[in-house]
């Protein structure tokens, strides 16, 4: 099992909710740390992950989650619900670029993705998800590629893959139809034709013996 799945089943399933998509960062820049603060648990990894409850009316929400070295369980830190979000930041639009920024209405983080991939795919997730379920303050999304956002998305691609197969699938069983058709009625002509050619068969029977 890899680590996103086992983050769904040990973090989010528990509370009938479901992860939509996570992307494992790091800061781009370090956090302060009071001076007071002693000790710490030692590395670890995190992960920002977005999911949504099972329970009507849905809610979704961001959770920063981290896996401590030598542990192999997740632990869930911070949370903010989806309508927190204010703003997406890509950083760069022109290029693949693993960092980006979240400001939330109480927290602003910025971070660098294990991938550029990583972040492009999280990115479109979130996209969608706040066209889905937020109606309105919805989060801006600024120094995105096009490919988030537009028709080149996975999400688009494979609802267009989806669209496709099925007006293939609708085409085919209309040809279908249309040849079921015509042999309906040609199998209709043939079966009048005998029936004709029984018929004047028949006549020319009867008139012989008269």
């Amino acid at each position: 099992m890899n680590a996103k799945s086992a983050i769904n089943k040990e973090i989010f399933a528990p509370h009938d909710e479901r992860m939509l998509g996570a992307v494992q960062v790091k800061r781009r820049t370090k956090k302060k740390i009071p001076f007071l603060a002693t000790g710490g648990q030692g590395e670890y990894l995190t992960y920002i992950c977005l999911s949504v409850t099972n329970k009507k009316p849905a809610q979704a929400s961001i959770t920063k989650v981290k896996q401590f070295e030598g542990s192999t369980s997740f632990v869930r830190r911070t949370q903010w619900m989806l309508e927190q979000l204010r703003q997406v930041n890509g950083i760069d639009p022109n290029r693949d670029s693993p960092e980006f920024d979240l400001l939330f209405e109480n927290a602003f983080d910025q971070w660098v993705a294990s991938t550029a991939s990583e972040k492009c795919t999280f990115f479109q997730v979130l996209h969608h998800t706040c066209q889905r379920y937020l109606t309105d303050k919805k989060p801006e999304f600024i120094n995105c590629q096009s490919k988030i956002m537009g028709g080149n998305s996975i999400l688009h691609s494979a609802a267009d893959s989806v669209t496709s197969a099925v007006q293939k699938a609708s085409q085919a069983l209309n040809e279908r139809g249309e040849r079921l058709g015509r042999a309906e009625e040609k199998t209709e002509e043939l079966k009048n034709s005998a029936q004709q050619f029984a018929e004047t068969a028949h006549k020319v029977g009867l008139w012989d013996k008269a």
